[in-house]
């Protein structure tokens, strides 16, 4: 009970006791008389306290005996009805109520509510009512009082009604981003998957390096458009975090290997530092891991015209077991003004806030990213200085995975006593490698110029040498003649991608291989040890896919023709035989005219018949007596609620799209094993 209320119930009641006394007293003795008028004085002087308090709290007061007829109106509610107050005593008229509230009872027998009346001059109000009985004379009459309410209620009317607003606006936004989501993933399941058959297919060493670009900038767009619906299921707080074991240093590489070209192509570099010690399986949600990375090292290529980028990996180890992963990416971009700092992780913002910048962009970037790493339960810091570049430190508590580890590699041969000179003008790659051939045991001089490079050469004995191309094919094709006449065991030339070519073969020029960039530990290890790798890596032949699906009848329901062909030849590869259907109601023809089938899967959008509805006429269907056939859904809405829609619908499993076509086989074998 607010104030208000407290202070009209006691002024009610005070006035309700004085009017009980006054009918005791004209009923009692001499001597309780007396009594009694000594009370009524006391009383009096309360009630000249209470009425100034009733008249401070409330608006209106009306008092009505028990056939409703009005024994008391003060002037505010004689206005209402448009009458004077004494015109009003005897009558039976009541204010016209618009809209009122369930009217609520307390346990003193007050009742309260709200109710929306009009007054005679036609305007309407809100007001918050207190209705008791009070005793007068021999008979119980109700006092009601209230107060104006109209702004409050008003305002929280005003209030809901924008919430449900935002809230329908918020489940169109959702609905048009799955709308998106899955006409763009559609045309990508089609390129994933046929990058995928081309890849199993015998190619040259040319096409393949060709169809794997094509693969990895089909996955660079999907984690785009996961990225958006990232940020809209964060904004609504719907974002689910897996918890699984993973290697971090493989998600690093990767991450860096598929940015390379791009930092290669503005001639910038890009380079992973993995601390020692580093665990090899944490426990997380990679795919967020990654995308953390990608956005952190993609602005940072973004916005770097010269130098370069580096993303290193440490961990902090807790005495209780738990521990916390540094993740850093550093860069020689122009760096960021102080004062723009604090807003950098806002939506919409950039380190150039002004008109004239050079750089494109949503902003978003960041924004997601910083949602990302708190909801992850980390946090994220950046440090800049105008000119010398900027540093953005992530530190997420990820733990070892300890029951649960993954198969690490072969550890690194070493290099104990070998010393190793790097000719490079490099802010990130020549400092990582120093360090990884320091930990493999290896002592390593780094200098920048060609001139230091020979000085080195002439001074010291080496056991191998690395020089970047990026120093011009005269210069490292010097060094490397300076190396063979100091007895260098292993000179090799570090190559981006785009140098492979135009550099021609690495022998010609004096090296004894070559090592391309980004370079991995592994690799720089194994390219030093005697005798040196050879200088060109043969591709290997594609293992042949087993053959799972013999004797397998899947029913594919797929509008997308495209899509339809890919996985029908990745079926028909496995040995499966597929009937193709192109909606839900070619499904029910195809099972009543070509059936029983092992296995459906049934794409979850498509014309005249869904899949859902698909699904539940196939399970009435069965409930007369048809043997069960196993249900997979097809969609590219991946959320955990389409994935409870599947289930309800009557689906056995799920598989999201892109189609991953690795997933088939088991898939496959699962259902051949429960059909023998």
């Amino acid at each position: 009970m607010i104030v208000e209320d407290i202070a009209l119930v006691l002024a009610l009641m005070a006035a309700a006791a004085l009017a009980v006394d006054r009918w005791r007293v004209r009923r009692a003795g001499p001597d309780e008389a007396e009594r009694m008028h000594d009370r009524l004085w006391r009383i009096s002087e309360s009630e000249d306290r209470y009425r100034a308090l009733v008249a401070a709290t409330t608006e209106v007061i009306v008092q009505r005996d028990a056939q409703g007829r009005i024994t008391y109106v003060n002037e505010d509610y004689a206005q209402l009805l448009g009458r004077e107050p004494i015109a009003l005593l005897g009558a039976q008229i009541d204010l016209e109520i618009l809209d009122r509230s369930d009217i609520e009872i307390g346990e003193d027998g007050v009742r309260r509510m709200e109710a929306q009346v009009r007054s005679v001059d036609g305007r309407v109000r809100w007001f918050a009512f207190v209705e008791m009985p009070v005793a007068h004379g021999d008979a119980m009459h109700w006092l009601r009082a209230g107060r104006d309410v109209t702004a409050r209620v008003e305002a929280i009317r005003s209030r809901d009604a924008a919430l449900e607003r935002a809230e329908s606006a918020s489940v169109a936004k959702s609905r048009f981003l799955a709308t998106v989501s899955h006409e763009m993933r559609t045309p990508l399941n089609g390129i994933l998957g046929m990058a995928e058959l081309v890849l199993g297919t015998d190619l040259n060493p040319e096409q393949r390096t060709y169809v794997e670009a094509v693969r990895t900038s089909g996955q660079a767009l999907l984690g785009l458009i996961d990225g958006v619906l990232d940020f809209s299921r964060i904004e609504a707080g719907r974002l689910d975090l897996a918890a699984e074991p993973f290697s971090l240093p493989s998600v690093a590489e990767g991450v860096v290997e598929l940015l390379a070209p791009r930092a290669q192509d503005k001639g910038i570099e890009i380079a992973l530092d993995v601390a020692e010690g580093f665990p090899a399986s944490l426990v997380g949600d990679a795919d967020r891991v990654r995308q953390i990375l990608i956005n952190l090292a993609g602005n940072a290529i973004k916005f770097t015209e010269r130098g370069g980028v580096g993303v290193s990996l440490s961990f902090a180890r807790a005495e209780t077991g738990s521990g916390e992963v540094i993740l850093a990416v550093a860069d020689t971009g122009p760096g960021i003004p102080e004062d723009r700092l604090p807003i950098l992780f806002e939506e919409f913002e950039q380190g150039d806030g002004s008109a004239s910048r050079s750089h494109e962009g949503t902003g978003l970037g960041l924004a997601i990213t910083r949602r990302l790493v708190t909801r992850m339960g980390g946090r994220i810091e950046a440090s800049s200085r105008v000119g010398r570049g900027t540093t953005f430190r992530v530190l997420l508590p990820l733990p070892e995975a300890a029951a649960i580890t993954l198969p690490g590699p072969d550890p690194l041969p070493r290099l104990d006593g070998q010393r190793c000179l790097i000719v490079a003008d490099s802010p990130f790659q020549a400092p990582y490698l120093a360090r990884s051939l320091s930990r493999a045991g290896a002592a390593t001089v780094i200098v920048d110029t060609l001139e230091s490079g020979l000085d080195a050469l002439s001074g010291a004995a080496f056991d191998g040498m690395l020089a970047d191309r990026a120093l011009g094919d005269a210069a490292v094709r010097q060094l490397a003649d300076a190396a063979r006449a100091c007895g260098v065991g292993c000179s090799l030339v570090l190559l981006s991608p785009f140098d492979r070519r135009g550099f021609g073969a690495p022998g010609a020029a004096g090296f004894d291989g070559y090592l391309i960039k980004p370079v991995r530990d592994r690799s720089l290890i194994e390219r030093l040890l005697p005798p040196p790798a050879p200088n060109e890596i043969q591709a290997t032949p594609p293992a042949a896919l087993p053959r799972t699906g013999v004797g397998i009848r899947v029913l594919l329901a797929e509008d997308n023709p495209i899509n339809a062909l890919l996985a029908t030849r990745a079926l028909e590869r496995l040995g499966a035989e597929v009937v193709h259907a192109v909606d839900g109601i070619a499904v029910l023809e195809q099972l009543d005219a070509n059936g029983p089938f092992d296995l459906a899967l049934i794409d979850v959008r498509m014309p005249r018949l869904d899949g859902h509805e698909t699904a539940r006429r196939i399970r009435a269907a069965e409930s007369a007596g048809t043997d069960r056939l196993h249900l997979v859904a097809l969609t590219a809405n991946v959320g955990q609620e389409d994935e409870a829609a599947a289930w309800a619908a009557g689906f056995d499993g799920f598989l999201a799209k892109p189609l991953n076509l690795k997933l088939l086989p088991a898939l496959l074998e699962r259902r051949a094993a429960q059909a023998a």
